[in-house]
């Protein structure tokens, strides 16, 4: 095999996001619950006769040499080499880039561990789902919850995981337009940073008593974000006309549950033309498991 194309790299939601303490280090203890859904990038990779590891897809903004992507792929060579003794033939990573970045959807992380998923299989490096989440780790908090792959109550800096069962519903998701860098969020001395830590029951007692639409808990992260960046604020208030909008992440995307898609269908055809908005289907597994 020298060639996997079409490699799914889904968005994830943060069905909440509650801040409940900081450790000593400065990184913050959360607690969250991480839904994938069916819209995301895509990436292809191509081995290359040599041992480079090339983007080939030009992202303005985004310097090929700190991507996740390449950073990802290069990182996991390095780890086949330090056990195998043979440094593993070079690839070129192309990327159909659908989500925006300092959107909260887990963007950029998602496409790093795509990466790593789709190189252990590529290379037959033969890592394990909990290696190589380890591996991405320190690349993201994030990646190791694409590399998890099904629906996660997340606790700590966000690696302590565990399987949870969430709605099977639609979402309707808005772009307000802006990007949110996530240090300015967590750095802000307005951060509610004690909220009571809650249980992996407790969530899912809420969606069996409440049909999965109305949201559990907050996401600490919003009130900073709508005062800092106020189309995130309207882009919440207009989506709660028709459901328990809130943020997803740092930001700046916000979203809302709906049971069908005709539903999230009639949100979305009223939704002001100023605002980038898409639907998406909630996912329990990640799509890159069948393909590998």
């Amino acid at each position: 095999m020298t060639s996997l194309k079409n490699c799914p790299a889904p968005a994830k939601l943060n069905l909440f996001l509650h801040v409940n303490g900081r450790r000593a280090d400065g990184y913050h203890l959360l607690q969250t619950v991480f839904q994938l859904i069916d819209h995301g990038d895509t990436l292809h990779f191509d081995l290359r006769d040599d041992a480079a590891i090339r983007r080939v897809t030009d992202l303005p903004g985004v310097p090929e040499e700190s991507d996740l992507i390449v950073r990802a792929a290069r990182l996991l060579q390095a780890e086949v080499l330090r056990r195998t003794g043979a440094l593993p033939r070079g690839v070129d990573i192309a990327i159909d880039k659908v989500l925006p970045m300092g959107g909260g959807l887990g963007g950029g992380s998602s496409d790093a561990a795509t990466t790593l998923m789709a190189l252990n299989a590529l290379w037959q490096a033969g890592l394990s789902k909990e290696e190589l989440m380890a591996l991405g780790l320190p690349l993201g908090a994030d990646i190791p919850f694409f590399i998890f792959g099904e629906t996660a109550f997340a606790e700590g800096v966000g690696e302590a995981m565990r399987p949870v069962q969430a709605p099977d519903c639609w979402y309707v998701v808005i772009e307000p337009g802006v990007a949110v860098p996530t240090a300015a969020i967590f750095c802000s001395e307005h951060l509610t940073r004690d909220t009571p830590v809650v249980i992996i029951t407790d969530f899912s007692s809420h969606l069996e008593n409440r049909n999965g639409l109305k949201g559990f808990g907050k996401n600490d992260l919003q009130q900073v974000a709508t005062k800092l960046f106020p189309p995130v604020a309207e882009a919440i208030e207009w989506l709660s006309a028709y459901g328990d909008a809130r943020m997803t992440g740092s930001g700046a995307c916000v979203f809302s549950a709906v049971a069908t898609e005709a539903e999230a269908d009639a949100v979305l055809a009223k939704v002001p033309a100023k605002w980038k908005a898409w639907k998406a289907k909630a996912l329990n597994r990640h799509p890159i498991i069948a393909k590998l």
